[in-house]
């Protein structure tokens, strides 16, 4: 498989190393106008670039009939232009905060004690999210990804940076440390007890070889998907 890497930072090169572990080959490393490549010979795209590039690199892809993963955060509020793109192209994107297998487990964890949390009135839920002080975005897109999941099962309705400010928003705690791969937690809180889950990163390797894997996936496929799709959860 060829791959175009869209972004060539931390992830880009973690995902270089495991995708030629796995037998890949990598096309082109773009980290400027993505205009300038050449793409006939690209089997499939993987998006770790900065929010600002993210949109115009998945678009481009798409309509060269491209498919594209992508791991970027910050860009979402054109997340339906992309969609809408796939359909019009018959393209094949998938978006993903973490493609972490382990995340992904931990997504279905939370939405499964959303469910059961949302029956109890006495707790409180907060959640709190660590990262190497590189990252550009806060609250990190896992964060995000893992407050709608308790508003989906339960009565909250938005989540907000820091201190939420109302008893229907969900308080995100972002802190950004160096050196850090990422951690979150989830803390459901009485005054009786306390109930919290959490995911601690190691390193970035569960990252990009998920995202490798999805890239493997998605080949020879039409549509808009997600981790679910890939792993059958």
């Amino acid at each position: 498989m060829n791959i175009a890497l869209l972004g060539y930072g931390r992830m880009g090169k973690e995902i270089e190393k495991i995708a030629r572990q796995r037998g890949h080959t990598i096309i082109h490393k773009i980290s400027n106008d993505i205009e300038s490549y050449d793409f006939s010979t690209v089997d499939v795209a993987i998006d770790f670039s900065i929010p600002s590039a993210a949109f115009q690199n998945i678009s481009h892809c798409v309509k060269q009939q491209i498919p594209v993963i992508s791991g970027t955060t910050g860009w979402l509020d054109r997340y339906a232009e992309i969609v809408s793109l796939c359909k019009s192209e018959k393209g094949a994107f998938m978006y993903a905060s973490n493609f972490s297998l382990g995340v992904n487990i931990f997504f279905e964890m939370n939405a499964y004690l959303a469910k059961m949390m949302s029956q109890l009135e006495d707790y409180s839920v907060n959640i709190e999210e660590i990262h190497h002080t590189k990252k550009l975005d806060a609250p990190s897109g896992t964060a995000i990804t893992l407050a709608e999941g308790i508003i989906e099962h339960t009565t909250y309705t938005d989540w907000k940076l820091e201190k939420g400010e109302t008893v229907t928003e969900i308080p995100i705690v972002a802190k950004r440390i160096p050196e850090v791969p990422g951690t979150h937690q989830i803390t459901y809180t009485s005054t009786i007890d306390t109930i919290s889950i959490q995911h601690e990163a190691h390193n970035r390797q569960g990252f990009a070889l998920g995202a490798v894997v999805a890239a493997e996936w998605i080949q020879d496929k039409e549509g808009v998907y997600t981790m679910k799709d890939v792993l059958n959860i």
